[in-house]
């Protein structure tokens, strides 16, 4: 779906891609950073709306560099800033990006409706903009962003500005899409726990550089570590393991103990037995897609001194 070698753009003063290679297949992918990590830059880029200073990229086949207009009518692109107009009703603006897009008046009015119902907002659609909620104005922004059927969405931080509900709902819409719709999803964000939630697949980018590009599965497999969590005695389960035998570090209220083997698990609940103390878990410990990215450095300040 999306296919870079090289890429690079440079700024008088900052790189904002630095040698970027990636392949994306189709699907509900992640592209995570912080702030001023170059996320934008390549969103822009993809869009063929900055050129690259060198290496090569492609978008469902295409050059941006030569066919952007092309891969725009085939992309919706959802913006991370609010820049709707206020004094417009929402099934106006929307049958107006549909008709940029290519679409005859009649589809385009038909398509509007239609994506303004799948994003929640039917009901409302003929109410003007400026008297929309924070989280409506970002459906709206998805809504004509879906508006003309496209093959990949782009999606600039759509939970930007939404309290945990709202981020909730918003990240369900852009999940049910992802998997119902038939149309790939792009989720630009800096939020990695909302990242693991929904996406299939992450791109990680720090300072204009490549990260990790991989299946969220294979950056969450099972380390060999127990977690062990009793609701009291943590100081004398963790005395009566280290007597057994057992390694054992200690993450708050949490022990961690190495699984060896199946007797791991024997000694492990003998011990809580003998101690006589409530156990409130004992699982196999997970990565976390944050703890991937916890020893990185901080990125600098890529796009905002770039623009």
């Amino acid at each position: 779906m999306i296919e870079t070698r090289s890429l690079t753009k440079r700024y008088p003063r900052v790189t904002a891609l630095d040698a970027f290679t990636v392949d994306i297949e189709p699907g509900i992918i992640g592209l995570v950073g912080a702030n001023g990590a170059g996320k934008s830059t390549l969103i822009k880029t993809l869009l063929g709306l900055s050129s690259p200073t060198s290496g090569t990229i492609r978008v469902l086949g295409l050059d941006p560099a030569r066919d952007g207009e092309a891969i725009r009518g085939r992309v919706g692109y959802m913006p991370e800033h609010d820049s709707l107009p206020p004094d417009m009703v929402a099934a106006e603006f929307v049958t107006h990006m549909a008709r940029m897009s290519g679409l005859p008046r009649t589809a385009a009015r038909e398509r509007a409706s239609e994506a303004l119902r799948h994003v929640g907002l039917y009901e409302e659609r003929y109410r003007q903009i400026g008297g929309y909620s924070t989280g409506m104005k970002q459906r709206v922004k998805l809504a004509q962003a879906l508006v003309h059927d496209p093959d990949l969405l782009l999606l600039d931080e759509p939970t930007n500005g939404l309290d945990p509900a709202g981020r909730d709902a918003m990240l369900a819409l852009v999940h049910r899409i992802g998997t119902e719709f038939g149309i790939s999803v792009m989720v630009c964000s800096h939020l990695l726990g909302e990242v693991e939630r929904i996406c299939d697949s992450l791109v990680a980018i720090d300072s204009g550089k490549l990260l990790r590009a991989d299946r969220i599965s294979a950056m969450t497999v099972q380390r060999d570590v127990l977690a062990i969590e009793v609701d009291e005695g943590t100081e004398r389960l963790e005395a009566g393991l280290a007597r057994a035998g057992l390694p054992v570090t200690r993450e708050g209220r949490i022990l961690l103990v190495p699984l060896e083997s199946d007797q791991t698990y024997d000694v492990i609940l003998g011990t809580v037995a003998e101690l006589d103390l409530p156990l409130h878990r004992l699982d196999q410990r997970r990565h976390r897609v944050a703890e991937l990215f916890s020893a990185q450095p901080q990125p600098r300040e890529v796009e905002n001194r770039a623009s």
